[in-house]
């Protein structure tokens, strides 16, 4: 068209040819609104399709993003795995394994180098004068005691002495003769008489008390399989069927149920108690009960330690151990403990572990290495909490050490307030430490207002280490009464050292009443628990040296 608009008008172009050429013109036109239009459809079209495609590209960055997010958090949480799987599980490391800490390069520890260290006082030289004595006197051969010059005898003129310390274990047989009489008069009656049966523990057993003392003691207070120590008396010619064992153990645990009972009922009345539990097994089927994993649950009060086993974890076990205690319970942050209905009316209050605490911020540390530096720091303030705290209970009447407490928990307390506060940055794992802090604080705090509060429940996961030795020795039990005698066990072999009491004095006591009561337990059991026994008593059946300061309940 452009070409034809180009073009003179000749003055010889006629009506009809100008008008062919405005319907030409006019249809181009036509033909280029068109276009246009469709042109216009197509742009539109495609800024839509450049809004689609750039919301797409922000999502995928945005998903991008999250998968950095979660690869990182994936790539700690395997390095979390990895030392959880081949760390040690205890808080108690040394100074080669730091699996449960980091290294800080402000701890400034020298380098210690092995046996006594110096500037600390050595251990106490032990003293055995309390062992029985057996005389031994070494003479000279007779050739010696001559003068070699003259053949004169030499003359006695005292000793030198000295000392060894020898253990004698010796399986015997104890042949029982029991005399009889026969009447020496014309009276009617019976022409004979016998010395009464001795007593037995179990009554036509072979094996007296003292063999029943050595098994209890040997399963539940070394964690040792009873297979193993069959196999040490086979060494000893004493050859004794497992099966026998088994049976004897089954007959011995009533004997031990009444005392567990009076022990559980004290110690849910403890004012401060901690808890804590760890699996066992029991390879009996019970009905609604699926697979073979219990759970072993361990209660520490004042002056008592208790076991519980159940098949469950949940809050039924504490909540019916507890009843209706009111005080403070010392736990980690298992939530079967904040389920309890005590703690929910508000007569069991939560103090919660700081060692578990601890524990979050080496994991950020250890699984996230750009956030060592962070955790360090959280380490430190831990650390110098815990050093307070020793501090305070050394001198409970200072007021400046209590001071000195609380000041350090208010200022750790604006420190992950603030970092809460603070934007993003700090990342995700971290944020996750820091909220359940805020989350427990209160109950990481009660220790301050009351010093009978540890700051951890290291003493219940500890008490649980003999359970978890004898969980991998002997596997757990077969059944549940043999489940329910270790516990009882356990809880008495805990409580009796806490009072000072030799365990294998006082189970050859108890044992021996049982078999004057005919291989029953004693009528008035209570009498045999410690708070019950006579001081005489009491102190012939302690450890040595002195016992704790736990006195009889006179009450």
């Amino acid at each position: 068209m452009g070409d034809l608009l180009d073009q003179p008008v000749l003055e010889q172009t006629t009506l009809p040819a100008a008008l062919a050429l405005v319907d030409q013109l006019r249809s181009e036109l036509s033909q280029l609104r068109d276009q246009f239009a469709r042109l216009q459809r197509e742009n539109l079209g495609l800024k839509q399709q450049v809004g689609f495609w750039r919301s797409m590209h922000s999502g995928a960055l945005e998903r991008l993003e999250a998968a950095k997010e979660e690869r990182d958090q994936l790539a700690g949480e395997n390095l979390q795995l990895k030392a959880d799987l081949f760390g040690r599980r205890s808080e108690k490391s040394s100074a080669a394994d730091r699996s449960n800490d980091l290294e800080d390069p402000q701890a400034n520890r020298p380098v210690r180098r092995r046996g006594q260290q110096p500037q600390r006082p050595g251990p106490k030289r032990r003293d055995y004068s309390h062992l029985p004595i057996r005389e031994e006197l070494i003479e000279l051969p007779e050739d010696q005691r001559r003068c070699s010059c003259c053949g004169q005898e030499w003359a006695a003129c005292g000793t030198e002495d000295s000392e060894q310390i020898e253990i004698e274990t010796q399986v015997y047989r104890r042949v029982i003769r029991r005399r009889r009489y026969r009447r020496t008069c014309d009276c009617s009656g019976p022409l004979t008489r016998t010395a009464p049966t001795p007593a037995k523990l179990i009554p036509k057993s072979l094996f007296g008390t003292s063999v029943w003392v050595e098994i209890l003691l040997d399963k539940f207070a070394t964690h040792r399989p009873t297979q193993r120590l069959l196999k040490a008396w086979e060494l000893l010619d004493f050859d004794v069927a497992a099966g026998t064992i088994t049976e004897g153990l089954h007959r011995l645990t009533p004997l031990f149920a009444g005392l567990y009972e009076i022990i559980r009922q004290r110690n849910g009345l403890s004012p401060v108690v901690q808890a804590d539990e760890t699996r066992w097994k029991v390879f009996e089927i019970v009905d609604g009960k699926t697979g073979h994993t219990w759970w072993l649950w361990v209660f520490i009060g004042k002056d008592t330690i208790v076991y519980l086993l159940d098949m469950s974890r949940s809050s039924d076990t504490p909540e019916d151990h507890l009843g209706e205690t009111i005080g403070k319970l010392v736990v980690d942050r298992y939530s079967a403990y904040k389920a309890l209905q005590a703690v929910k009316d508000g007569r069991l209050i939560l103090a919660f572990c700081w060692a578990h605490v601890r524990r979050d911020f080496v994991r950020v540390g250890k699984g996230w290495p750009e956030r060592k530096d962070w955790a360090l720091a959280w380490l430190r303030r831990i650390r110098a909490l815990y050093t307070l705290n020793r501090q305070r209970l050394a001198a409970p009447t200072d007021s400046g050490r209590q001071m000195a407490l609380r000041d350090a928990v208010a200022a750790m307390q604006r420190q992950y307030q603030a970092e809460l506060a603070a934007d993003s940055s700090i990342g995700i794992p971290a944020r996750k430490v820091l909220v359940s802090l805020d989350e427990h604080w209160q109950g990481l705090t009660h220790f301050v207002d009351d010093p009978r509060i540890p700051m951890d429940n290291n003493l219940s996961e500890r008490s649980l280490r003999g359970a978890a030795l004898g969980r991998k020795n002997y596997y757990g039990s077969v059944s549940q009464w043999s489940g329910q005698l270790a516990a009882m066990m356990f809880t008495l072999l805990a409580t009796l050292p806490m009072w000072g009491i030799n365990p294998r004095r006082w189970l050859a006591w108890y044992l021996e009443s049982c078999a004057q009561a005919g291989g029953e337990a004693p009528a008035n059991v209570a009498s045999f628990l410690p708070w019950n026994i006579t001081p005489e008593k009491l102190q012939e059946l302690r450890q040595d040296p002195a016992p704790p300061d736990l006195d009889p309940d006179t009450s």
